[in-house]
């Protein structure tokens, strides 16, 4: 594909996002109309030619999760009905991500079915961002290319250099990311054991670790309700922590999280720009927003040259 020309278009999910990768990339945003009939159904079409191009669909589902997907199923499918030589469905965040294993009975593995959506489309690759369960990337059969949000957020943490640092997973399931992170500042590690009580709900049961006279660093992939996190941040301050940071890579943010987080003892809240931030959570001092169109922009054009991905990893 190094030979031929690419293209980067974007749904309505997080346009400014797209824009600023195509500033990183020296290109224009791709030329398209996006809009709704007066139902409510979804209109889209290409204003411009991408015969034989490799194009690059940005389109996180985050909220409204369902529109977003069926735009971007849409939109996968006018390219591959426009000739485009290949496309790849670029999703920030990967809504359903949360729903990847069957272990309740009688519910779906949404994940799977997000994934036989968009092959059925024509995505013909996937580039993801810290996606909730890395083997979500076997539920496609084409390839996907799952990047980190690490490099952006370990520069951010070393030119802090906290002092006293303990990294912290807030579940047993977060504790591979928490460690990567750990080994990287060079810090200790600690757990919090918890349990999931409903679907948005969980309780803090102990601290696994030394986390008295430290500062505490919570490492997670998704912010959703801040229930967890504000029981997290609690637990820590009641083991003696001094302080209390968290990094989330997804800042979903719904429902009641930004009372919570303003009520909380976090000092602060680092989340990238994976998601565009909620008019509440944009006027919150506690949010610290980092971007990552710098390193998407990396990966889109070592995906278009077919160069490693893996450089982009810490």
């Amino acid at each position: 594909m190094s030979g031929n020309r690419y293209k980067v278009f974007s749904g309505s999910a997080n346009r400014a996002l797209a824009e600023e990768i195509c500033q990183n990339l020296s290109l224009p945003l791709g030329d398209s109309t996006l809009g709704r009939f007066s139902d409510g159904e979804i209109y889209f079409q290409v204003n411009e030619n991408v015969r034989g191009a490799d194009v690059f669909v940005v389109q996180p589902t985050c909220h409204p999760v369902d529109s977003h997907l069926m735009e971007l199923l849409l939109m996968i499918d006018a390219f591959k009905r426009a000739s485009a030589a290949r496309i790849t469905a670029v999703m920030p965040y990967y809504g359903y991500a949360r729903q990847d294993r069957k272990d309740k009975p009688r519910v779906p593995i949404s994940a799977k079915v997000v994934a036989d959506l968009l092959e059925t489309a024509g995505a013909n690759r996937a580039l993801c961002l810290d996606l909730h369960a890395p083997q979500i990337q076997g539920y496609f059969n084409v390839p996907v290319d799952h990047i980190y949000a690490s490099p952006v957020l370990l520069e951010y943490f070393a030119r802090k250099s906290l002092p006293h640092l303990t990294v912290v997973a807030p579940d047993a399931g977060g504790v591979e990311r928490a460690r990567f992170f750990a080994k990287k500042v060079d810090a200790p590690l600690a757990i919090m054991d918890k349990r999931r009580v409903d679907i948005d709900v969980s309780e803090v049961l102990n601290v696994i670790g030394d986390v008295s006279g430290r500062t505490a660093l919570v490492i997670d992939d998704i912010v959703d309700t801040a229930g967890t996190l504000v029981k997290t941040a609690e637990a820590l301050l009641e083991q003696g922590a001094k302080q209390v940071f968290a990094v989330c890579t997804h800042a979903v943010l719904s429902g009641p999280a930004i009372e919570r987080i303003n009520e909380s003892g976090l000092t602060e809240l680092v989340v990238t720009n994976s998601v565009p931030l909620t008019p509440e959570a944009q006027k919150c001092d506690r949010i610290k927003v980092l971007s990552v169109a710098p390193l998407l922009a990396r990966a889109i054009r070592s995906i278009h040259e077919e160069a490693s991905v893996s450089t982009l990893f810490v």
